[in-house]
Parts: structure tokens; sequence; C-alpha cells
């Protein structure tokens, strides 16, 4: 059985889908219609912008989002997923890849979302850290004791937990992990704490959009991050978006489940190959490729 993912933040490079937008008239379309949904030229941003100019929230989500829908729809008839997953933004590239809903809902729901989490960032001293070598509860243990706000954020893959909250909190956390046994605690280049508390706010703001989207039963399971489980009801599946800003990303869980399922192989799809490094650190034993066209 074949799962398709689609990656997160972090995976935009400079020039991304520039190729694309060269060799094939769908992708034209779709950056055209991009541009006028989201009212600024992202399609100039991706092919000419600076690595810094693709850092910025608003840009980077629509960015990858963008990058990985047109690419699953260029496989045209080879794209035939028994699964699907993507890593928090992933989610949404995902959702429109399997018809849950349109690619203009989509655009607009990732842009409200990046919009919101800038907002939820400038609020608070907020910052996420990577924690290396260390097993799961032990982190989720020593955050539990920090005062003030951190808490596991994404799990990533085994030994690669990012936590998440207010700066203080964060750097007292990797002082504390540190001391409890892991190899390194790494504060990472981010403007805020993405799925923590501190992003209610964000939240809140996202949930009214989601509302308001017509959301379709998609054409395979759609394993969400809140739960790490297969879900095709739309309202269910609208619910658990819902939580997804403030709820960590059980990337780990959600990959051993769908591998319990019956995945036997694994395509990334959008920019950059960050999935395909994490799933050899889940279980190296299943195949994965990156989607090409």
């Amino acid at each position: 059985m074949k799962a398709y993912i689609f990656p997160g933040q972090g995976a935009q490079y400079e020039g991304m889908g520039k190729d694309l937008h060269d060799r094939f008239d769908l992708a034209k379309k779709r950056f055209a219609q991009a541009n006028d949904i989201l009212s600024f030229d992202i399609a100039k941003i991706m092919f000419e912008g600076s690595a810094e100019d693709l850092k910025q929230t608003r840009v980077t989500q629509p960015a990858i989002f963008l990058h990985s829908v047109i690419m699953a729809e260029l496989l045209g008839n080879h794209f035939k997923p028994d699964m699907l997953a993507g890593h928090s933004l992933g989610e949404f590239s995902a959702l429109v890849a399997g018809k849950a809903l349109s690619f203009e809902d989509g655009l607009r729901l990732v842009s409200k979302r990046a919009e919101a989490m800038q907002k939820a960032t400038e609020m608070v001293d907020s910052t996420m850290s990577a924690i290396l070598n260390l097993d799961d509860k032990t982190v989720e243990a020593v955050c539990r004791k920090i005062d003030g706000i951190v808490a596991p954020a994404n799990y990533n893959c085994p030994g690669q937990l990012v936590i998440s909250g207010e700066t203080e909190a964060v750097k007292r956390a990797n002082e504390a992990l540190l001391e409890a046994g892991a190899r390194r605690a790494v504060l990472l280049p981010v403007g805020g704490a993405f799925h923590s508390p501190l992003m209610e706010p964000a939240r809140e703001e996202l949930a009214k959009a989601i509302a308001e989207t017509d959301f379709q039963s998609p054409i395979a399971p759609i394993y969400q991050n809140v739960t790490a489980k297969a879900e095709t009801d739309p309202e269910k599946i609208k619910a658990n978006l819902n939580k997804q800003l403030t709820a960590p990303v059980r990337w780990t869980q959600s990959v051993q489940q769908m591998i319990a399922d019956g995945a036997t192989e694994f395509v990334e799809v959008g920019p950059g190959k960050v999935l395909l490094g994490l799933l050899r650190k889940i279980d190296r034993n299943v195949k994965g490729v990156k989607a090409e066209v």
C-alpha cells in the first residue's frame, strides 16, 4: 500500500516551483490563481526571492502548499494514494491532494493560518527547540515540571522531539533536558511557539475560517497530526484540524500507524526530502521515494 506524505514549514528553498511553472501549463494556471487569491505576487517571491524572503510565515506556508499540491496534480493518474498525511502545514496539502478541499479553499485556509500564526507570535516572546537523543516520555515529564509555558510540539522521529513555548521557559527546559541526558537541545530559528498553547488566538481565528469552508470525504484516509489516526469523515477532519495549531504534531505516531495499517511505500510530494529523512529514522525497512514529474 502506498502512502503519500507532504512536508511542512522548513522545506522551502530559493527558486522553488520555477521549474514546474516553466514546464507545465497547469502549474502556470495555479500560480496565477494563487497570486489573485493572496493579493501579492507569491510566484515572484518563490522564483526570485532570497532565503530571508521565503522565511516569512505569510510566504513560507502558501509557497510550500503551492509546490506540494501542484506536484500532486501533475502526477495525474499516477497519484493513487491508499493513505495520506502531511506534517503540520502539510496536512492542508494532503487534504487538497486528497480532494477533501478545493485548491482555492485550501490556499485561503493556509493563508489565513499563516497570518493568524504570525499575529500570535507577535503577542508573546516565544520559540521552539529540538531535543535530540532523549525518549519522548522523559521530555514530556521535564516539560511538565518547568515554570512557564513549554510543551512537546513535534514528535518528528524517535530521538527527535521539538518543544515549544515561552522563550525563557524553553531555555530552562533545554538546561533540564540536557541534565536528563539529551545529547543536544537546539533553539530553532523560528518566530514563535507553534503547536503550543500560545497559538490559541491563531487557533480561534482559523477555526472560524474552517467552519465556513466546505469539506468533502477524501479519496483516501487522512492520518491527522492531532490523533495520528485515519479519518475520512469531513466533520471529524474539520474538528481535528481545529485543534492542530495548539496540539503537538504526532508525526512519529502517524507514520507508525500507517505502517501498522499496511503502508509499504511512502512517497514525499513537495519541496525537499525532510520527511524521507525522518522516515528512515522511524522505520528503515520501509521504502521511501521522492515524487518526480
